[in-house]
This record gives structure tokens, sequence and C-alpha cells, in this order.
């Protein structure tokens, strides 16, 4: 038992892998089943949701953390679907949220730029040079996108337990490879990694719950206790600190609420 995030960026043959590793373990395979299932639950429009994971944030969003409120619902959603384990994602920023849980098997699925064309002419139709020109510009937007908000670049490996350059293998020897590795002990899902993804998504859900109202509050959790970090003036601290810990003790699976005020 394990879970499995393959990051693909715009290649078509990372989906394919993704799909067939799902298939050969009997996970199931989810990615843009996240977008939907988060614009359904907190009622935000899916196109909004998409380019807050795929566009780096403007000047402005910067300064309005307005991405954050986005990727916040994304990360909740994702982490409250990975705790059910047995789940290959292929989505966009998955590898981003599911840092530091061990039965998570991180995979970045990545081939030269010459065969990532000629797969995306297949389907496109479109020149090469043109082609080549959309999937540079498409990199480095991600690449912006994580360097801004989580200070890493998407193509570092330190983010991955597995980097795959794919261009001289077939679906199915790369997925022979995934599928192999999740099989390790180091990969199945104990007692102790449960509880670390457990306590991640606790955090997730009540992050989710504040951003509407405080946008830059850090929420970690451990075993039900929640602690919220939040920027606030002090003649405001009274009234935060009730208003958070209100608001995170409606969240199911919540014990206890600490907020500290900087």
């Amino acid at each position: 038992m394990s879970v499995i995030t393959i990051s693909r960026g715009s290649y078509r043959r990372g989906k394919e892998i993704a799909e067939k590793v799902a298939q050969t373990l009997g996970y199931k395979c989810i990615s843009r089943e996240i977008l939907i299932e988060a614009s359904e639950q907190f009622n935000i429009p899916e196109i909004k949701l998409e380019k807050a994971i795929h566009d780096a944030p403007s000047v402005l969003e910067r300064f309005t953390h307005g991405k954050e409120k986005y990727i916040a619902f994304i990360r909740a959603t994702l982490l409250k679907e990975l705790q059910k384990d047995n789940v290959v994602y292929h989505g966009l920023a998955g590898h981003f949220f599911v840092q530091g849980i061990p039965h998570v098997l991180k995979v970045r699925i990545t081939s030269d730029i010459e065969d990532r064309v000629r797969e995306e002419m297949k389907i496109t139709g479109f020149s090469s040079s043109l082609t080549r020109d959309l999937l540079k510009k498409d990199d480095e937007e991600r690449r912006k996108w994580g360097l801004r908000l989580y200070g890493k670049d998407t193509w570092d490996p330190d983010l991955y337990d597995m980097v795959l350059r794919v261009q001289n293998m077939t679906v199915d020897e790369a997925t022979r490879i995934v599928v192999t590795t999740s099989k390790l002990p180091s990969y199945q899902t104990t007692p102790r990694s449960q509880s670390i993804l457990d306590d991640l998504c606790l955090a997730a859900q009540v992050e989710a719950s504040l951003v509407h109202e405080f946008n830059v509050a850090r929420v970690t959790a451990r075993e039900g206790s929640i602690h919220v970090a939040i920027r606030a003036s002090a003649k405001e601290e009274v009234e935060i600190i009730s208003r958070v810990t209100d608001i995170a003790q409606h969240v199911s699976g919540v014990k206890a609420v600490s907020v500290d005020i900087a």
C-alpha cells in the first residue's frame, strides 16, 4: 500500500505512464479530478484553480496572496484524497504538497526537448518551431511558479525520489520501474507515515477554512492539535485569536487550537 505522485509537466507520455502504473497496481488514478472536486467543494471556478497551479504569480498576486487561496483549496482536496491510500496522482504541483511523507513515491517523468516536441506535434498538429516555443514557455512558467511560491524549481531533483528520462524507454519499461520501486519497504504505508499524512491533511483543511479571512495564516497539526501562526497588529490580537479558534474548531478532527500572533 502506497501513494505515487508523478510530475510530468506538459509531457504526454507521462500521463500514459501514470495511467499504466495505476492499472498495473490496481490503484486509483487521479489528475484533473482534484480540480473538479475542489471547484465543487469551495465554489471556485475550475479555470481559476487551474491557473493558480500553472501560471506564475503576477506582481499584484504576490502582494495580495491571490494564488495562495486557490492553492490552499487544491492542497486540502488532494491530501484528503491521498489519505485513502493506493493512489497515483499525476496532476500539477502535487510534489510540493507531499514533501516529508515517507510512503509517497515522488516521481518526475521527463525527456529531451526533441522527444517532447515530436509527442506534442502528434496531438496538436502544430509546426515543430511553434511546439518547441510553447513547451519552453510552459516549462519556464512552471519554474517561476515553483520558485516564487515554494522557493524551488520544479526541475529540482531534490523534490523527487526518482527522476526518469524516458526518451529511450517504452511506456511499459518506465511503468515497470515505477511499479517495482513502489513495492519496496521504504514506500509502504506505516502507522507513522499515515500519521504524518493525517497531520498534513488536517492542517490543510484548517488553512483552507481560514484562507478567506486570513490569507497569511500558517497552520501545523499534530494528532488533532492545531497551531496557527498569523500576522496581525497587537490591538487586534484578542479578536483574531477568538475568530481563528472558532473557525478551526469547526473543522472535523480538530481537538485543540493554539494561535500565535506575530
